[in-house]
């Protein structure tokens, strides 16, 4: 197998892991995130702050050096509409398709929120800002 087709089956494996894992600790559910969103449960906080800091970790280890550099002009205002789309979807890009596949069928419209947002930005970025493009590809 070449080594494309070796990481898309790696992803393909990692990704049906991460579903699996998700949706059994019960954080793909919308109710389990609105009540992390209001404070109701920190759980799912200690989660990702647990992550956190294992990849500081994992990163100190490695010696990965990440030196900083100018905000992009875009993160600030792009921050603020991912954490409200999450907020009001109950997921962030990946965990509508968690949603999806466990027959919570709702989440296609995040799915198609999630799309049409990509394609403003694209013509907003195209047509008023003309940010620069750096790392993320626009």
């Amino acid at each position: 197998m070449n080594t494309r087709g070796a990481v898309l089956v790696a992803n393909i494996i990692t990704g049906l892991a991460l579903g699996f894992i998700v949706t059994s600790i019960g954080f793909g559910d919308y109710a389990e995130l609105n009540r992390m969103f209001t404070f109701q449960d920190p759980r799912m906080l200690y989660a990702f702050a647990g992550a956190v800091g294992i990849i500081v970790v994992v990163f100190t280890v490695v010696g990965v050096r990440r030196v900083p550099t100018r905000i992009h002009g875009g993160v600030v205002p792009g921050a603020v509409l991912f954490g409200t789309g999450w907020a009001i979807s109950g997921g962030c890009p990946a965990i509508p398709i968690i949603q999806v596949a466990s027959g919570y069928l709702p989440a296609l419209a995040t799915i198609g929120g999630v799309v049409v947002g990509i394609w403003l930005c694209r013509w907003a970025n195209s047509r008023y800002f003309q940010l620069d493009r750096g790392a993320c590809g626009l």
